[in-house]
């Protein structure tokens, strides 16, 4: 953890959402243009499509592909439309784009030059998600610019988390699953970055601090460690350290990251290390924040390899909010 800070958001590029019909797509779509509001920017709704079963026989000319295609567009106007009829926006800085591609494809595609692509967490019924994967994850997995995934929470979800909370619940008083409430005033959740000295995690950390500023949120900083994520520890080359030398040492790497980025005095900064695996204790940290963001890959060995380690498993179970930044 030793290398500046760099990166800063570019926010003239155009923020890229993905629109199925779903509930899930439209929560995506309110926070994409609600984001474009305060940032100025363009927001291009994508719909990709596949012709199905249901669309009756497959198109066997050019018109009839065409009329398809404006079928789909239309739709996708529709969906727009009933999604966002509630927010003042500014028509213009939004576009539709309908094209037969997956949903994936569609979204790595155009949004290869975005700021950012936005989604719905769940796009996927519950058995397509267990056998073939989320549309966020596998996004987030192969896109080359930050992948926002919006959490929808259900009516079915709330549903079997009260019938789970009153199951463990002794008495018979009804209860309810509920997130914490913020205490203060006017307070607002904070946008919580998560770190662990890399360098895509560094550009993770100035991603959060200009959403920070954006939204005039407090930042919070979290490294979640293990032993083997703090390299040599001073004195302790050829013995394991006792774990209060290995909190000294993880706060202090924190605390260099924090110092070297830069932030400013305009950010109300906490920086914390936390002795947790990285999922478990920013997916805890998920229910106190309003937006989480990481880096997609880790440090090193198989956590770097695969996205699933960490940043799968927060873009499939975090409570709030999940940008993965590349």
């Amino acid at each position: 953890m030793t290398d500046n800070l760099v990166q800063v958001v570019d926010r003239t590029a155009d923020i890229v959402v993905g629109v199925d019909g779903s509930d899930e797509s439209f929560a995506a779509l309110r926070w994409a243009i609600r984001e474009a509001t305060v940032t100025g920017q363009h927001v291009n709704a994508v719909f990709g499509w596949t012709h199905s079963w249901d669309m009756g026989s497959q198109p066997q000319d050019d018109d009839a592909w065409s009329q398809a295609r404006e079928h789909m567009t239309r739709r996708l106007r529709d969906w727009v439309n009933e999604a966002c009829s509630d927010i003042d926006f500014d028509a213009s800085y939004l576009k539709l784009t309908s094209v037969k591609a997956t949903g994936t494809h569609a979204l790595l595609e155009l949004g290869s030059n975005a700021q950012q692509i936005v989604v719905g967490r769940r796009s996927l019924n519950r058995v397509a998600r267990w056998f073939l994967g989320s549309l966020s994850a596998s996004l987030a997995e192969e896109a080359k610019v930050p992948v926002t995934v919006v959490r929808f929470a259900s009516d079915e979800e709330a549903s079997v988390q009260d019938e789970i909370a009153n199951s463990l619940t002794p008495g018979d008083a009804t209860v309810h699953y509920a997130q914490p409430p913020i205490v203060g005033l006017g307070r607002r959740k904070p946008i919580v970055a998560g770190i662990d000295g890399s360098e895509i995690s560094k550009r993770a950390l100035a991603y959060a601090a200009d959403e920070a500023r954006l939204h005039h949120a407090p930042l919070h900083v979290l490294f979640c460690w293990q032993i083997k994520d703090l390299d040599a520890i001073p004195g302790y080359e050829n013995a394991v350290a006792p774990l209060h030398v290995a909190e000294q040492r993880a706060q202090h790497l924190l605390d260099e990251v924090v110092s070297q980025a830069n932030l400013g005095d305009d950010l109300e900064v906490q920086a914390n290390a936390f002795h947790i695996p990285a999922a478990k204790g920013l997916i805890s940290a998920s229910r106190y924040a309003s937006h989480l963001i990481v880096g997609s890959r880790g440090l090193s060995g198989l956590d770097a390899h695969f996205l699933g380690s960490v940043s799968r498993q927060l873009v499939n179970f975090a409570e709030c909010t999940v940008t993965v930044v590349h």
